[in-house]
């Protein structure tokens, strides 16, 4: 027999074509399959992209390569090469339910305690009548919230987070603007300045023998002075804005000063149960308005307004726009009987650092640690993906 006979058919008998075994195979298609649904690349980009790469070129070789023949002896490579991509996928998978999960407890810390956070701010802007002075930034901020919750129930973990750093933002934003609006209540010069003012109204009382009333903004609470001594407290109720610094009509605040009853409105004679009416503005409050006009930081076409009283509650839902005291009706027919034209009501922010609006601005702020650790996270995410806008987030 020739040799090149020979030498055929022993390859022939022999050797055999290399194939990739099928359950590998299918294992392999089942991992990519698997690794789609992790969201691979998105949580595993490097393993991910890895093994795709590997996988795409075995494929590849599969389509477009001679068969080859290998020695029984021999280990066949492409059940090698397939067992190797079997434990790259496998990695991959790893990997990327490790880091989904790690973030998934991020989003979730992130959330669970923005909205906590959201419950008390809310609560707090409403204690301190903050709302017309943020404008839309609280409806922002629930929106926010809202959609925070709602990418993380939709497993959008890293979407969840940048919503949640922005309500935390629009929050920190909000808790600036009140803490320099509302700072008075906490300016220890300013409550001793009210406290003597207080102090004059209760000499007066005392020296004249006579009734002086006094308001406190922060604690809502109205004192009837009789002989210099305190004989009656009510509860009262403010403005929309009523706890900031009356500046201008229209903007909702309660004034503070020294003032005095200038008419007795009794049924009939006022759009309330009964009202007295006080000669706010005074020359005080004149002067302030014109320096703040002269400054230009109220806008031209604004007055300075009037009509504040203190009154009953017939009309409670108009006494919402203005900046009156409002006391229930029983109340006010107490301080009717015992209060004349002339008698002086003295109006002040806070009587003690302590006061509530005070603390309700310490409740707002945010500790050092978790303001730094927003901005650092803010940043990190806007470096990495880019912060979306809230138009963004609405259109997702």
């Amino acid at each position: 027999m020739l040799p090149g006979v020979v030498l055929t058919l022993v390859v022939t008998l022999g050797g055999c074509v290399q194939t990739a075994p099928p359950e590998l195979m299918q294992a392999v298609e089942d991992l990519d399959r698997e690794l789609a649904v992790a969201r691979g690349v998105e949580f595993a980009p490097e393993e991910y992209t890895r093994f795709a790469q590997h996988w795409v070129a075995f494929k590849d070789r599969l389509n477009y390569e001679d068969d080859s023949i290998r020695w029984p002896w021999e280990s066949n490579a492409l059940a090698l090469e397939l067992e190797q991509l079997r434990q790259e996928g496998a990695l991959a998978i790893q990997a990327a339910a490790t880091r989904r999960e790690a973030e998934r407890r991020q989003a979730e810390d992130r959330v669970v305690h923005l909205e906590r956070r959201l419950q008390s701010f809310t609560t707090t802007v409403d204690t301190v009548g903050g709302r017309m002075l943020l404008g839309q930034k609280p409806v922002k901020t629930e929106l926010l919230v809202k959609q925070a919750r709602s990418f993380f129930s939709q497993g959008h973990f890293s979407r969840s987070v940048v919503a949640s750093d922005q309500a935390t933002q629009l929050m920190l934003d909000q808790t600036a603007v009140l803490g320099k609006a509302l700072g008075r209540y906490t300016d220890t010069g300013r409550i001793e300045t009210w406290r003597k003012m207080v102090a004059r109204a209760v000499d007066w009382s005392r020296l004249h023998r006579a009734v002086a009333i006094v308001v406190s903004k922060a604690e809502r609470r109205l004192t009837v002075y009789r002989n210099g001594r305190a004989v009656k407290t009510y509860p009262v109720r403010l403005g929309y804005s009523g706890a900031l610094e009356k500046r201008h009509q229209g903007d909702g605040a309660t004034p503070e000063g020294q003032y005095r009853i200038i008419r007795k409105r009794d049924h009939g004679q006022t759009k309330f149960y009964r009202a007295l009416l006080l000669d706010y503005p005074n020359e005080e409050d004149r002067r302030r308005f014109r320096k703040a006009r002269m400054a230009r930081t109220i806008p031209a076409g604004i007055t300075i307004g009037g009509q504040i009283e203190i009154h009953g509650s017939d009309n409670e839902a108009l006494s919402a726009t203005l900046g009156c005291i409002m006391l229930d009706n029983p109340q006010m027919d107490d301080l009717f009987a015992v209060t004349e034209v002339g008698t002086p009501i003295t109006i002040v922010g806070a009587l003690d650092t302590a006061n509530p609006v005070a603390l309700a601005l310490a409740d707002l702020e945010w500790s050092d640690e978790e303001t730094e650790q927003s901005a650092v996270q803010a940043q990190e995410r806007q470096d990495t993906v880019g912060t979306p806008s809230l138009s963004e987030t609405e259109r997702s």
